[in-house]
């Protein structure tokens, strides 16, 4: 009777070990990244939101900024307007920062928001 593993057994052995260290540190540091950008991604729909609200309470057409800044991140926003069937004003804003992650929110407005 054999005791113990071969060199061949313990190799192959090793080696699965490794194939599966190697993909739990890949997936640990996707969700690094993932995670690190979260605080912007979240900046970026608050910048996207505040700039719903100003819709809401200044109208469409209003002067409003292209750029905000919020915390360390620069925000373009981006707005685009178009009538609905049914007499409402759907906004598109896109808050985009250079350094990452953006955010894209959709309003309806009442009417006599618009342009």
């Amino acid at each position: 009777m054999q005791r113990g593993l071969t060199l061949l057994e313990l190799v192959v052995a090793i080696a699965i070990l490794a194939i599966g260290s190697m993909a739990a540190l890949r997936a640990a540091d996707q969700s690094r990244l993932g995670l690190g950008e979260a605080p912007q991604r979240l900046l970026a729909q608050v910048a996207a939101k505040n700039r719903a609200e100003e819709l809401r309470l200044l109208g469409v057409g209003a002067a409003l900024p292209d750029q905000v800044v919020i915390g360390p991140y620069r925000f373009g926003l981006d707005t685009r307007t178009q009538a609905t069937a049914g007499g409402l004003i759907r906004a598109e804003i896109v808050a985009r920062s250079d350094q990452g992650p953006g955010a894209l929110m959709v309003v309806y407005l009442p009417p006599g928001m618009g342009p």
